[in-house]
């Protein structure tokens, strides 16, 4: 056990959500309406209110199986509708891996997960990444971006620091579901700047929606 990831929960709630991948030190705004995920955020919010976002391997099943890797985060924000749904935003602290899915009285579901493959994701002093870095992916990455309609804040990106921009970077660009799985299964923040480059480099330029990011 690692003295990061001790103030993390053994045991948290997970999220399977199909085409949303959560990626460490980036936030997301989440529309929360289905019951039980209702139920999954009034428990949260009672406790440390982190759950963890994952991939489901096949969405078209009623219990669908999950991919191993997903990525815990804290509910910052949370606002309810005059509908009752529930408008939140999630930081993403780290990655984690699925030891064990729980038996309990819930809708949800719920895991017994472990962090200490992932510990860099919480000690960003260990990510020697230059900014210069990232000038081939910025490169390649903006034109891309214009040509199919999506629409980045460029200048507030770069003041974000290397950790945060690279991984929202791979969290937004318009990559397959497994593409983005890789990425973030990637152990540290250097090989998620190479997948990055690499996936980057083997797309043409046809193969995306028109989406707008800020």
């Amino acid at each position: 056990m690692n003295i990061l990831t001790n103030n993390l929960p053994k045991e948290i709630p997970v999220f399977p959500l199909s085409n949303f991948i959560l990626f460490p030190n980036t936030t997301v705004p989440l529309n929360i309406f289905e019951p039980r995920y209702i139920e999954m955020i009034d428990d949260a919010m009672k406790g440390n209110r982190i759950i963890g976002m994952i991939q489901p391997k096949n969405s078209s099943q009623s219990i669908p199986l999950l991919y191993n890797i997903g990525c815990a985060g804290k509910i910052t924000s949370f606002n309810e509708t005059e509908d009752g749904r529930y408008l939140i935003i999630l930081a993403g602290i780290s990655r984690f891996k699925i030891s064990e899915e729980l038996n309990h009285q819930k809708l949800y579901r719920k895991c017994k997960v472990n962090f200490d493959d992932f510990v860099n994701d919480l000690d960003e002093k260990k990510e020697e990444i230059k900014f210069s870095d990232l000038k081939l992916i910025f490169k390649n990455l903006k034109p891309l971006f214009i040509k199919e309609g999506y629409n980045i804040n460029w200048k507030e990106l770069e003041k974000q620091s290397l950790n945060q921009t690279i991984n929202t970077l791979a969290m937004a660009s318009p990559f397959s579901l497994e593409e983005k799985q890789i990425l973030l299964e990637t152990i540290n923040l250097n090989e998620r700047k190479k997948k990055l480059e690499l996936i980057l480099s083997t797309y043409g330029f046809n193969n995306f929606n028109n989406k707008t990011i800020q």
